[in-house]
């Protein structure tokens, strides 16, 4: 899978700027401020559809105009496709999949696939867990529709189930209407554990290898969901309806469902240790590099070719001697990474970005 070509119109700093990619690496350079991130921010929109900087689109929009324009062309299984998306000021976004529009964002999932990685997914490790299932619900939903729809599904009857919880008066009215999003709860929620699982199941396999190659077989890192663990998604209902059940009067008193998938978590051991509270930075940033790479395997695994590999300013947060890795590791996938400086002996395409314009285009052998 790779990125051909991206027109930016009216897209924050870009008036009017295309872009030709090349395979293997391709490295964004320029000073501070100057656009580099909002071509990768574009980039991975049309792979999920959203801003990962942003939740209001108009915020995209180019000062004083009423419209923007992104336009990816890529390649998937040696077929192309051309991903357009229109964001305005006063009306819903548009999307266009080789210019047919498409009506639900789920039919855009999928389409193209690329993995994203900036100095903030450090927070992958170190914050909340609500980071670590945006990391499984972000890729899932590239890699399976039924996820993402199940997921859409989930959060809407968990909305209502949380209004039912705040609205009614007293815990018999509830236990006489709350039996239905029980069930239906159960229902979404069985399909998306049992998709985390197995997903979990192939990310700690990758990301043990990779944390042994960063840091040259001294850090051992350990995955588990935390969650229902159970073989079926059967079995995984059940035990879903059971603890849901189990919990309408405490959920009465707090006004809020207190099981689910929305609150479970991956966790994370580095040598023992539990690193979403007591390991280093650098642990935690190597851990992350090893999470987001491992996703390129995952994707790799499931679909049969890596996605296109977005890294806005990693370089700058590595020592050199893993950045070296790092570079060896991506060099057959194509990666397009941001950074003010590149002094490394690779092959690759420099594209030297100065205030929203492509100055400058050169080739390394």
């Amino acid at each position: 899978m790779e990125v051909k070509q991206l027109t930016l119109s009216n897209f924050r700093n870009y008036k009017n700027e295309t872009i030709k990619f090349n395979s293997g690496l391709n490295v964004l350079i320029g000073n501070n401020a100057q656009g580099k991130t909002n071509i990768l921010e574009a980039i991975f929109m049309c792979a999920i559809g959203k801003s990962v900087r942003v939740k209001k689109d108009k915020d995209l929009i180019m000062w004083d105009k009423e419209f923007s324009k992104i336009s990816l062309s890529s390649t998937k299984s040696n077929f192309s496709k051309n991903i357009e998306i229109y964001l305005f000021q006063n009306q819903n976004k548009a999307i266009k999949i080789n210019g047919v529009p498409i009506k639900k964002m789920g039919q855009l999932m999928g389409e193209f696939n690329a993995i994203y990685f900036c100095p903030d997914d450090l927070k992958l490790v170190k914050e909340s867990p609500e980071e670590r299932r945006r990391f499984m619900d972000i890729d899932l939903s590239q890699l399976n529709k039924i996820y993402f729809y199940a997921l859409m599904k989930y959060n809407k009857i968990l909305a209502q189930r949380n209004k039912l919880l705040k609205t009614t008066s007293n815990l018999k009215t509830l236990n006489d209407t709350i039996s239905i999003w029980n069930e239906q709860l159960a229902e979404c929620g069985a399909t998306i554990i049992k998709y985390r699982l197995d997903f979990v199941n192939l990310l700690k396999k990758f990301a043990f290898d990779l944390q042994n190659y960063l840091t040259e077989n001294k850090e051992k890192l350990e995955l588990e969901y935390t969650g229902i663990v159970c073989e079926s998604v059967e079995e995984i209902k059940k035990e879903l309806l059971n603890q849901l059940n189990k919990s309408v009067e405490k959920d009465f008193d707090l006004g809020y469902t207190t099981v689910g998938p929305h609150r479970d978590d991956i966790k994370i051991v580095v040598n023992g240790i539990d690193i979403r509270h007591f390991g280093s930075q650098g642990q935690q940033r190597t851990c992350a590099l090893s999470l987001k790479l491992a996703e390129l395997e995952i994707f790799n695994s499931v679909i049969g070719e890596y996605p296109v590999l977005l890294l806005d300013d990693v370089l700058s947060e590595l020592d050199l001697n893993r950045q070296n890795r790092l570079l060896n590791k991506i060099k057959d996938i194509q990666s397009i990474i941001t950074c003010t400086d590149f002094n490394f002996d690779v092959k690759c395409t420099k594209f030297s970005i100065v205030n929203g314009n492509l100055e400058l285009t050169l080739k390394t052998d």
